[in-house]
């Protein structure tokens, strides 16, 4: 066991993951509901209290229907990772299995629920004098110059580091020059390195066509009930824009209309067109992962008796 570090030995659970208004909300109820389960909560956004709307969290009737875990856990300017995500849902998933219920984590955040899986990377080491010298290299020569020096020392994460994406360059050289390891290397030896569940993961899929319209329909609803009002109360409450969760979608765009940088139709349009545009990066995530078993959405019912049979037998 690692400091701090909740280690819970093959517990089953249940993942239903999936983009954005796929219905994985009402799929972990359905389940829930079916195998006497608790729901762990798994989207970024709705660990955060205030934030209701844009982050669709269950109604009040559906929490009441079925208990949820890690939903309003944090306040907008408390700080939140994926490491704090898997230690609480760690607890909360060793919680529900001591009760003798099924734990069902739920939620489109991948990253999230990796860690709760695999646990995370060790945190490569730094060296404030790197990286002061980095920083000053990044003045003098610009992020392009930087990214080519990175590629000739750590071609993949070169690779798939922006060339303008300054803050990742700065650090993966610092890691380089501070441990002689490439951060690919670093990842590649240490990430994701504990397994303590015995994982049933539900996929959500729909069509494409269908799910963004599904995408822009949700977003319509957010904002007939009171998205707007929901961001100028965040920001009555102090809770200023260059907050993490406030930069998040739905948020971003009703702060840009407040401020009268958008109109209202403006907000509306890119509000949609982003989250159809983060449905897509999710998908991409979820479909690397070859555990995962994709289904239509409204048949999680005929799933049942594999769930079932998944949570009774012996698994060795």
């Amino acid at each position: 066991m690692r400091d701090g570090e909740i280690v819970v030995e093959q517990i089953r659970l249940i993942v239903i993951c999936g983009p954005t208004a796929s219905g994985k909300t009402s799929a972990a109820i359905e389940v829930a509901q079916q195998v006497n389960g608790e729901i762990v909560n798994a989207d970024s956004v709705q660990v955060y209290r205030f934030m209701d709307i844009g982050a669709a969290k269950p109604t009040a009737a559906e929490q009441a229907r079925v208990r949820h875990h890690l939903i309003d856990v944090v306040d907008p300017d408390e700080p939140f990772d994926a490491a704090a995500f898997a230690r609480l849902g760690r607890a909360a998933v060793a919680d529900i299995a001591h009760r003798g219920k099924v734990p069902i984590v739920a939620g489109g955040t991948g990253l999230y629920i990796k860690a709760l899986m695999g646990g995370l990377a060790r945190r490569a080491a730094s060296d404030p004098a790197v990286r002061q010298r980095l920083r000053h290299d990044l003045q003098e020569a610009g992020a392009a110059a930087l990214h080519a020096r990175l590629a000739g020392v750590d071609p993949p994460t070169a690779a798939r580091v922006h060339p303008n994406d300054a803050v990742r360059i700065l650090r993966a050289l610092e890691v380089f020059e501070a441990t002689g390891e490439p951060l690919s290397d670093h990842h590649r030896h240490h990430r994701f390195g504990d397994a303590p569940f015995n994982a049933f993961i539900i996929g959500l899929a729909l069509p494409r066509e269908a799910l963004y319209g599904r995408i822009d329909r949700r977003v319509e609803a957010m904002v007939a009930q009171g998205l707007e009002e929901e961001v100028r109360g965040l920001l009555a409450r102090g809770y200023g824009e260059d907050l993490k969760p406030m930069q998040s979608l739905g948020y971003r765009h009703m702060t840009a209309l407040i401020a009268g940088r958008i109109d209202r139709a403006q907000a509306l349009e890119t509000l949609q067109r982003d989250t159809r545009r983060f449905a897509k990066r999710q998908l991409t995530w979820f479909r690397a992962n070859r555990a995962i078993r994709w289904i239509a959405p409204a048949d999680i019912g005929a799933l049942l008796p594999e769930i079932r049979a998944f949570l009774t037998c012996d698994h060795g």
